[in-house]
């Protein structure tokens, strides 16, 4: 069981002022979590979160993890435009991107951001537009497939992944750095996504720090820093385990001190860059029920669709919806809960057995707090919505309003269609 972190009568009190649909945010859980995480690796003093921009690109939320010490790692131009404005200062923003344009090159080396290489031809493109940084990173793809142990199942397959430098081209990228006059390293590596087990930081770490040793031993670099990326997910089903992140800091912190102490690497910090763990849980999408269908299924029609919700029609993912106000009534009643859109995949839900839904009724669709807003689009002309952050106190903030139509056509400003 799902507990949603508002009732039907808050959330009825947020949309007397604010019209559903809106995605809603607990800023006490977002504290609470970010608190937890450094916790579980304050056993390395050089520690740092990085939170992945991408998944919730709020200044609000942004601004709410600074304070609770986490820079930003940004994949984009007008993500590092965002990190700089929210207080982001030179090494507070962590720059990984891939298929580069120089502009955005040029802006991570101006705001002093640390430059994460996604390619060894990055290399030469770099130094050409900006020099190289005194401090660079490289973005490690290990090739193979990637298992949590010998025997284990295979969780993703770096080698047919667009990402990173090879194993080869990253030692000779490291020494072709130091020549450059680059002082400071730092690798990073992502080789699986929303993994729902304790085992692959731990086991991504150990892959990494070897790789650490080699590049001392054979480019005569030693890292100062080391990325763990993403990766780390959360439980969308009732009933999957969650990640247990004390344990995992735990279990990598065992492989720093067997894999690096004794090569003497024992004071390189280690960087997370978390997204999903980050937010997801602490967001939901607050949308009302407006239609109902009773053909060859029954259908429930809420006034959300996946121009706010995408990842359900894109990947078919799960996401749980409560009913507010209903969450002890008998789930007695199985129904595809859609939107609008022109498109026979805009379904939250396929199937689900839910209780019984009237119009009008609030339903909350958990674990949008990333990669929900932030993926909106606005085909058939439909509008994002608006963005609310629930405080620590009980009270909540507009913290994005809803488009507007004027919004949708802002771009045609330059002509005689511009609806000023």
């Amino acid at each position: 069981m799902k507990t949603p972190f508002i009732t039907k009568d808050k959330a009825l009190e947020i949309a007397k002022e604010i019209p559903t649909p809106f995605h809603i945010y607990d800023e006490k859980g977002i504290r609470e979590n970010a608190r937890k995480l450094k916790e579980a690796f304050s056993w390395n003093k050089g520690f740092r979160e990085y939170f992945a921009v991408k998944a919730t690109p709020n200044p609000f939320i942004l601004k709410t993890l600074m304070e609770e010490g986490c820079g930003f790692d940004c994949s984009s131009y007008t993500e590092l435009m965002l990190s700089d404005k929210v207080g982001g200062k030179q090494h507070d923003i962590m720059f990984s991107s891939n298929e580069t344009p120089d502009e955005d090159f040029k802006l991570a080396y101006d705001l002093g951001a640390i430059i994460n290489l996604d390619d060894f031809t990055h290399i030469e493109i770099l130094d050409k537009l900006t020099g190289i940084p005194e401090t660079i990173s490289c973005r490690y793809n290990p090739g193979g497939e990637f298992k949590t142990s010998e025997t284990g199942n295979v969780m993703d397959t770096p080698k047919d992944a667009k990402y990173g430098f090879t194993h080869e081209q990253i030692i000779e990228g490291y020494r072709l750095l130091k020549e450059k006059g680059a002082k400071r390293f730092g690798m990073h590596a992502f080789l699986a996504s929303n993994t729902l087990t304790n085992d692959y930081y731990p086991v991504l770490a150990a892959i990494m720090f070897r790789a650490a040793v080699e590049i001392k031993e054979k480019a005569g670099v030693e890292l100062s820093f080391i990325n763990l990326s993403g990766g780390v997910g959360i439980p969308y089903r009732p009933g999957q385990p969650a990640n247990d992140i004390l344990e995992i800091g735990r279990r990598v912190k065992e492989a720093y001190e067997e894999i690096l102490v004794p090569a003497g690497m024992g004071d390189v910090a280690i960087y997370t860059e978390l997204g999903r763990f980050m937010l997801a849980p602490y967001g939901g999408l607050v949308t009302k029920a407006i239609r109902e269908k009773h053909i060859y299924r029954e259908y429930i029609g809420v006034d959300a669709c996946a121009a706010n919700l995408m990842r359900p029609a894109i990947y078919d993912a799960y996401h749980h919806i409560t009913v507010l106000g209903k969450e002890n009534a008998p789930l007695d009643h199985v129904y595809d809960v859609v939107g609008g859109l022109c498109e026979n995949c805009d379904k939250f839900a396929k199937q689900r057995e839910l209780p019984k839904i009237d119009m009008g009724d609030i339903l909350f669709i958990h674990d949008t707090g990333a990669h929900g807003f932030s993926m909106g689009y606005n085909y058939n002309g439909k509008l994002r919505s608006a963005e609310v952050m629930l405080k620590e106190d009980g009270s909540f903030q507009l913290i994005r309003r809803a488009e507007t139509p004027k919004d949708y056509f802002a771009t045609f400003d330059f002509c005689e269609y511009s609806f000023k």
